[in-house]
């Protein structure tokens, strides 16, 4: 009898290891995502490598439970060498504590703002694309990484990058949100006036 108690604790403690173990690997599939896409008439393999919310402990209590319950990961890079996509500023006005986040859930990429006067489950989507259409080659392998990146642009930055500008603008009084694709072209997201405004620099 006790034999066949040993086997059966033995048997389930094998299952629940097997269970935790299955766990695991779903976590890790979830936190890079790989695959083949078509572009240019060839298929092509791609990696996307995510963080969870709580790889950024920097985010405020609140805002860090209402990515966690949209289900978001945080995509990086392909030159991530640190944690990346997560941003603060003041991005609502002079002085403020501002968050923009890039949010993953089930294949689709939002960039999020949330500002500290609202509330953190309503934030501002201020663009929306499928992971797999923000794919670029950058390494001899061929194989495509994630090309979308977000940061803090501060008054002076825009100021630079508005330099060559015939009528030079004044600097903003607060922090933009640059939207960049590596590589290629960078966005600067400002709010002002209660809206949302693309503003021009040099290479628009």
């Amino acid at each position: 009898m006790v034999g066949r108690l040993s086997l059966a604790l033995l048997v389930l403690l094998v299952a629940a290891g097997a269970a935790a173990c299955l766990g695991q690997e779903i976590t890790g599939s979830q936190l890079v995502l790989s695959g083949q896409v078509r572009q240019d008439g060839r298929e092509l393999q791609f990696r996307i490598r995510r963080l969870p919310v709580n790889a950024f402990p920097d985010l405020p209590g609140p805002v860090a439970a209402a990515l966690e319950e949209r289900g978001c990961l945080i995509p990086q890079t392909y030159e991530a060498h640190r944690p990346e996509n997560v941003i603060h500023g003041s991005l609502e006005r002079a002085g403020s504590s501002d968050w923009a986040v890039l949010c993953s859930v089930k294949g689709k990429v939002s960039l999020l703002v949330f500002f500290a006067s609202a509330s953190p489950t309503e934030p501002v989507v201020l663009a929306e694309r499928l992971e797999t259409e923000r794919l670029q080659e950058h390494d001899l392998t061929g194989v495509l990484g994630f090309n979308w990146g977000i940061d803090p642009a501060s008054p002076g930055r825009i100021h630079e990058a508005q330099a060559s500008m015939r009528h030079r603008p004044a600097p903003p009084d607060h922090d933009c949100v640059a939207d960049s694709t590596i590589d290629h072209k960078t966005i600067y997201h400002l709010y002002r006036n209660g809206a949302w405004e693309r503003v021009e620099v040099d290479s628009d």
